[in-house]
């Protein structure tokens, strides 16, 4: 039985998963099982199943009737509508999140920043996976904004997958990192405008990734 203080076994499930597919160990358009994965994460088919129609919702597989679950295709051009809309809602919760994160979030935010760059350093892209995950919950979080919390958690996967399916190929792990570490800390510092500013630096650099994605298919 779980601990009461910790993740329920969906969570767990839910997680691990997202993972998975965030980091490509689970390929776009692969066929998923509900027994074979819980079987993997030794977790029951009940929490797989209510994992999976979690991540429905995300975008990160796709149910369907009579046939199973897939995981999703990587759409370079749903990530570019997608980009429009995380601007404003990423520069609002970062700017609500330096505004009213306690003592306890803002240390934390300023332990992730450290993480980013000790991760980025080593080149262990897993870790700073799972370092971005826990610094868009932690926006989330701080923000106080249920709404906000609800339309990040849509966006949140999707784009850590076409970010890490690409990175190798366009992108820079250490400028990255530096980025998400400096948003990281504006919000730890109580900083409102720096963190709205940092928001904004950091998917300027993420749209420019995608124009190099795109670039890099049509040469």
């Amino acid at each position: 039985m779980a601990d009461a203080s910790g993740p329920s076994l969906t969570e767990r499930a839910y997680k691990a998963i997202e993972e998975r597919i965030v980091t490509l160990q689970l390929d776009p358009g692969q066929l998923l099982s509900e027994h074979s994965l819980a079987e993997r994460l030794k977790i029951g088919r009940t929490p797989i199943r209510e994992a999976l129609q979690r991540l429905a919702r995300d975008g990160l597989v796709v149910i369907l009737p009579r046939r199973g679950v897939l995981v999703s295709e990587i759409n370079l051009l749903t990530h570019l509508e997608l980009l429009e809309v995380r601007r404003e809602i990423e520069r609002l919760v970062a700017r609500a999140a330096a505004e009213r994160a306690n003592a306890t979030e803002r240390k934390a935010f300023a332990k992730i920043a450290k993480g980013m760059e000790a991760a980025a350093k080593k080149n262990q892209d897993i870790a700073f996976m799972r370092l971005d995950r826990e610094l868009n919950q932690a926006i989330a979080k701080a923000a106080r904004n249920q709404f906000a919390r609800k339309t990040m958690a849509l966006m949140a996967g999707l784009s850590r997958r076409f970010w890490y399916s690409h990175y190798k190929d366009v992108a820079d792990l250490p400028l990255c990192a530096r980025l998400h570490a400096e948003l990281a800390r504006t919000i730890a510092g109580g900083d409102c405008e720096g963190a709205a500013a940092a928001s904004d630096k950091l998917i300027d650099y993420i749209e420019e990734f995608a124009r190099a994605t795109v670039e890099s298919r049509v040469r």
